[in-house]
């Protein structure tokens, strides 16, 4: 069994979130101790995780409570969970290519600077007017 300390350690969640999660019905099934202690089981300690990963996709609250909502639905709901994930693949891939295009324009930003500073091309400027 796990505290609620213990849970942040392993999960990467902060006890705030863990405390909101528990408190927004997203983590089922959590038992207290004799002190009215939160106490978490391995199974419910995995669920922890899963959380913080569908956080990470960009998952809502609400969106978290429809896909726990399937999850304790049982295996039928499995093709609507994968349909759900899907999508969030796609707008983390969304996300993914529009960072890579923004690295790539820090590269070449970086090779034009470096260029200028070696004095392979001249310095010019599209924010200031050209010289006469």
């Amino acid at each position: 069994m796990y505290g609620m300390k213990e849970v942040c350690e392993e999960s990467g969640m902060t006890y705030a979130t863990l405390k909101f999660y528990c408190n927004e019905g997203l983590i089922p099934h959590v038992k207290r101790d004799k002190n009215n202690r939160r106490v978490f089981d391995e199974h419910t300690l995995n669920w922890v995780k899963s959380l913080t990963c569908l956080k990470n996709c960009n998952m809502s609250i609400a969106e978290m409570k429809e896909y726990l909502a399937m999850c304790l639905s049982g295996a039928d709901t499995i093709p609507a969970r994968k349909i759900m994930l899907d999508a969030k693949k796609a707008e983390l891939q969304k996300k993914i290519t529009a960072l890579e295009d923004a690295i790539a324009y820090i590269d070449w930003k970086q090779n034009f600077y470096d260029d200028i500073l070696s004095g392979k091309i001249e310095y010019v400027s599209n924010l200031t007017a050209p010289k006469d």
